[in-house]
């Protein structure tokens, strides 16, 4: 479904929410050997409700690069697996401390903070897993792994989550609010490095080439920095209703944010730039790009 206007963008990804939840359903079905509550804790988060942003990517990248929707899967799959472990975790009383997440009780709060945090350590694994056993073209394997590893790892989501929590407790001791540079590496990593590698992932099942590559993780990273200010934002400035979580609490726990560091209005110059820069990492790669440029501008102009 190729879009171009927002509304058009969240038809698409509504759309292809369903049908990729509808799979993902189907694959996260465990069999007996598997602790039933481990089970269900883990398909409580990995199949709740969410925009599959991430997998999304992966498709839309791999249809531009040429792949079929079935190599996409895997990857797609895997990405979303280690994003719902992260979730669990960010969630947990020893980092964000919330009890919503998607109008929804969190994890922790579900089953309890033993079984969240095994929930999602099994979910890393199961992502790993699910490359390297579902993988079509076992060519891709090890390219796959690797994009993920590193992006989720200590140099990408996990090392941003911990530039976040270390910023946090400075702030708390009574320091200004960080440089915006410092900022952008907190997001970089914890939201930029899974966009960038959901990009990336598609163009490796596309088998494109070294700089079609570089200008699909640009266009993923900068379209995650996008997506983080506009949260930044809507933290501020939306209802809990709105949301479909707690809203405010990054200022009450001292958080490092986009509109801590630079106000509201700049904040959403940064965020239509960072738009603006996903974009033009798009202008040289063949196909038709107009769904990925009208994701850019839903990134910056959504409300929730």
């Amino acid at each position: 479904m190729t879009v171009h206007s927002t509304h058009d963008t969240i038809a698409a990804i509504r759309l292809f929410a369903d049908r990729f939840s509808l799979q993902l359903d189907e694959f996260a079905t465990f069999d007996a050997s598997m602790p039933a509550t481990l089970a269900e804790s883990i398909r409580y988060s990995l199949l709740g409700p969410g925009k599959r942003l991430r997998p999304f990517l992966v498709y839309e990248c791999g249809r531009l690069c040429g792949a079929a929707d079935e190599a996409c899967f895997a990857p797609a799959a895997a990405l979303e697996m280690i994003h719902a472990f992260s979730l669990i975790h960010d969630d947990l009383p020893a980092m964000d401390d919330d009890d919503l997440r998607r109008g929804r009780p969190t994890n922790h709060k579900q089953f309890g903070e033993a079984m969240a945090i095994l929930a999602g350590d099994a979910l890393v694994t199961l992502a790993f897993e699910t490359l390297t056993t579902k993988t079509i073209d076992r060519n891709h394997t090890g390219p796959l792994v690797r994009e993920l590893a590193t992006a989720s790892g200590g140099c990408g989501m996990i090392g941003g989550q911990v530039r976040d929590i270390e910023a946090q407790a400075a702030s708390t001791g009574g320091s200004r609010p960080l440089p915006l540079n410092d900022i952008r590496a907190i997001h970089e990593g914890k939201t930029g490095a899974l966009f960038s590698a959901a990009c990336r992932m598609g163009g490796i099942v596309g088998d494109v080439d070294v700089d079609t590559l570089e200008r699909l993780g640009a266009f993923g990273l900068n379209l995650g920095i996008a997506f983080q200010i506009t949260d930044d934002l809507l933290d501020v400035t939306a209802s809990a209703a709105q949301m479909g979580k707690q809203v405010g609490k990054d200022q009450e726990k001292g958080k490092q944010t986009y509109p801590q560091s630079v106000g509201i209005d700049r904040s959403r110059e940064l965020g239509s730039e960072a738009a603006r820069m996903a974009i033009e990492s798009l202008a040289e790669i063949e196909g038709d790009t107009s769904t990925l440029r009208a994701l850019a501008k839903f990134a910056h102009q959504r409300d929730r």
